[in-house]
């Protein structure tokens, strides 16, 4: 008799479908959340608006990659544990083959132009496709005037205070036992939480990516290290830094460049623009880097390590949270951080806007993906591959194309 639960036998085949087409064909960095909630919260309703929101929010307060917590967190609901597993590893592995192979043409070919305009149209379609995942949260998390100012005091709170997103959640979860169960105690835990961020603030950093990578990085150490030291760091990057995969990279790109000098200014940046060009999350930038130093070898070692925190992290977490979520002050923290979630969610799409629709042709292409999708019902990976194909071909002037080739 088979040992394995009954719903990991059910689920796993789309488990891996679904997540394997998520990680070959996703861009846009926290933007891929939205396509989560629409590919899978809208399309197959394998979890509800409000589950899906307690996602948000648990990836938003743990370090390491959001992206990939999600597609953990989603597993779990889905499948238990193993469900957890596969769907974390099922997205994450087209993004280290993917980024592999360009690695290995980049190294042989130089820049790959066509690729580069295709990102100019598919950006903006990313961008279209996370202002509708936001909109149909935003009508789940947000009932009655206190969620959504307490929604609008958190996009300021990230956008214009030293706060970040951390911070800010849990003193919204505070703010909502406050509001929604016992405002003696709401008041004492925001007491504590701002205490705590002043003492951490003036003193440690971890918000920031401030994170302690050890003797190497303190004494500026050089030279090429082994697979233990590339997979100690980036384990170490994945399990202390919080702020989402925009911050750990300019984390990485301080040690890696500047302090270990284990890779030149010119080569971390080439490493960021094959990044762009690979889909699924944005720290598989740790395999270039790796493979830089190694090679394929290295590539494994820093892949697997930045991301192994988030899986030890998301499946001992929510086992605990599971047992503790109909406790009446959870609930009531959730109401506030669900709210806040929507604030944060906000101000990254803002930061986003000018990089994703930088002139008035993508500005319409990500207006376009917006009505598209609500009056249309199209779905996201149809509108991404338009748009990818009409980035090619907009900025498609076959003479240019020789002499850069030439």
């Amino acid at each position: 008799m088979s040992m394995i639960p009954a719903d990991i036998t059910h689920h796993w085949k789309d488990l891996v479908k679904v997540f394997l087409k998520l990680g070959a064909m996703s861009y846009g960095g926290p933007a891929i959340m939205g396509i989560m909630q629409s590919e899978i919260q809208e399309k197959r309703g394998w979890l509800s608006k409000q589950k899906f929101l307690e996602g948000l929010a648990l990836v938003n307060m743990l370090p390491g990659a959001g992206a990939t917590q999600l597609g953990i967190f989603i597993g779990y609901h889905r499948a238990g544990w193993r469900g957890g597993v596969l769907a974390g590893l099922c997205f994450i592995l087209p993004a280290f083959f993917i980024m592999l192979a360009l690695t290995l043409l980049y190294s042989t070919y130089g820049a790959l132009p066509v690729m580069r305009d295709a990102f100019y149209g598919l950006g903006p379609v990313v961008l279209g496709i996370f202002v509708v995942a936001l909109c149909r949260l935003g009508r789940t998390a947000l009932k009655g005037t206190r969620q959504i100012l307490l929604a609008g005091a958190a996009a300021l709170a990230v956008a214009f205070t030293p706060l970040g997103i951390v911070t800010t959640l849990l003193l919204a979860g505070s703010v909502g036992v406050m509001l929604y169960h016992s405002r003696a105690l709401g008041l004492r835990a925001a007491l504590v939480m701002l205490a705590l961020f002043a003492v951490f603030h003036w003193g440690y950093l971890p918000q920031a990516g401030n994170v302690p990578i050890g003797h190497g990085a303190a004494t500026g150490q050089t030279g090429v290290p082994g697979l233990w030291g590339i997979g100690s760091f980036f384990f170490t990057v994945g399990a202390f830094t919080f702020g989402g995969g925009i911050t750990m990279l300019a984390f990485v790109q301080e040690q890696v460049v500047n302090q270990l000098h284990w890779l030149t200014p010119q080569e971390f940046l080439d490493g960021l623009a094959l990044g762009q060009l690979t889909p699924g999350p944005i720290l598989m930038l740790a395999a270039y880097v790796g493979y830089k130093l190694t090679g394929i070898g290295g590539a494994l070692a820093g892949a697997g390590a930045i991301f192994l925190p988030s899986f030890v992290l998301m499946l001992s977490v929510l086992p605990v949270l599971a047992r503790f979520r109909e406790l009446l002050w959870i609930k009531a923290a959730m109401k506030g951080i669900t709210a806040a979630v929507i604030g944060a969610i906000s101000v990254s799409l803002l930061q986003m806007a000018p990089h994703a629709a930088p002139d008035a042709f993508t500005s319409f292409l990500a207006m376009l993906t917006v009505a598209a999708m609500l009056w249309w019902r199209i779905g996201p990976l149809p509108l991404m591959l338009g748009g990818s194909y009409i980035g090619a071909t907009s900025r498609l002037n076959p003479l240019e194309r020789l002499k850069e080739l030439a």
